[in-house]
């Protein structure tokens, strides 16, 4: 049976794996709401990036000359898996990569290569543990992504689809739905698909009511730029929606944690008293039956 130091230095321990937990959640909170400050600040510009794509396209005469638009037979397929560069965020960088290993399996099922880019230091020690060739990783960013390091992805990725080294590309990430619920999303983002040119009809019908554009350069070659600032685009929102999820996650499991640590400190303080009261309770019968030695 533990001793009442025993007992006293577990609760100590565990009191200050409390506070660490406890600031870990805070912090965690204040991340999550300024990634939620990014996600909504970007809505807007990627609304209006579909427009333009959207506008662009109807005036061009062809885009089936643009590498990005290009469909061919799928044999190698690119799996990204954005995953974070810490753990202590509860099943967050798991739920990803058994959705990758799951999507990886029905590919190579399907008779199809699989080449592998990772976002995180995580995804990445777990990759290469199991022997896996990493074609690309990125890490140091992913609890606060800037535009630049979605660029970065973003470039490999139009490498290897333009030089036909892959023929489809599918990101895996933690759609943030709120602190508690992140949903593993698997998107599609190579080839670009053809609903992102159609307009609705009443983007048609603002068309026809402004008249038509006249278009320097030429239409094609706008969408030629415009096209991989969209999987630029793409990518830097996967990136926020991964950051939130991470957040949320390790909020979340902070504060789990630090729950749990009240609940063993009183199962502690518990054992802790009865411990100390058995201990009282010995001395009182050994001073007893001293009292009763010397007087018999």
């Amino acid at each position: 049976m533990a001793t009442v130091q025993d007992l006293k230095r577990r609760i100590r321990s565990i009191r200050n794996t409390r506070k660490i937990t406890k600031a870990m959640e805070l912090v965690a909170a204040a991340r999550l709401r300024r990634a939620q400050t990014r996600i909504e600040a970007m809505r807007p510009y990627a609304d209006r990036m579909m427009e333009l794509m959207a506008g662009v396209a109807r005036a061009s005469s062809s885009v089936r000359g643009l590498p990005l638009l290009q469909r061919r037979g799928v044999k190698t397929v690119a799996i990204v898996a954005l995953t974070g560069d810490r753990g202590l965020a509860g099943g967050f960088n798991a739920q990803i990569l058994r959705s990758a290993f799951g999507l990886e399996r029905r590919l190579r099922g399907e008779g199809k290569e699989v080449r592998w880019l990772v976002v995180g230091k995580k995804g990445g020690s777990t990759l290469r543990f199991r022997r896996y060739e990493v074609d690309r990783s990125f890490q140091g960013f992913t609890d606060r992504p800037e535009y630049a390091d979605a660029q970065a992805v973003a470039h490999r990725l139009t490498e290897l689809y333009a030089e036909e080294q892959v023929d489809e590309v599918v990101v895996v990430y933690n759609h943030f739905e709120s602190p508690l619920v992140q949903r593993v999303t698997q998107q599609k983002v190579l080839p670009i698909a053809d609903e992102v040119l159609h307009a609705s009809d009443e983007e048609r019908r603002q068309d026809a009511q402004r008249g038509d554009f006249i278009y320097e350069p030429e239409p094609e070659e706008i969408l030629a730029r415009l096209l991989p600032v969209y999987l630029e685009t793409e990518l830097y929102r996967a990136l926020l929606e991964s950051a939130a999820s991470e957040h949320g996650a390790r909020m979340t499991a902070m504060r789990n944690a630090s729950k749990n640590a009240d609940e063993l400190v009183d199962r502690l303080t518990l054992a802790m008293n009865r411990a100390r009261q058995a201990e009282i309770t010995q001395e009182i019968l050994e001073v007893v039956a001293g009292a009763d030695a010397l007087t018999g």
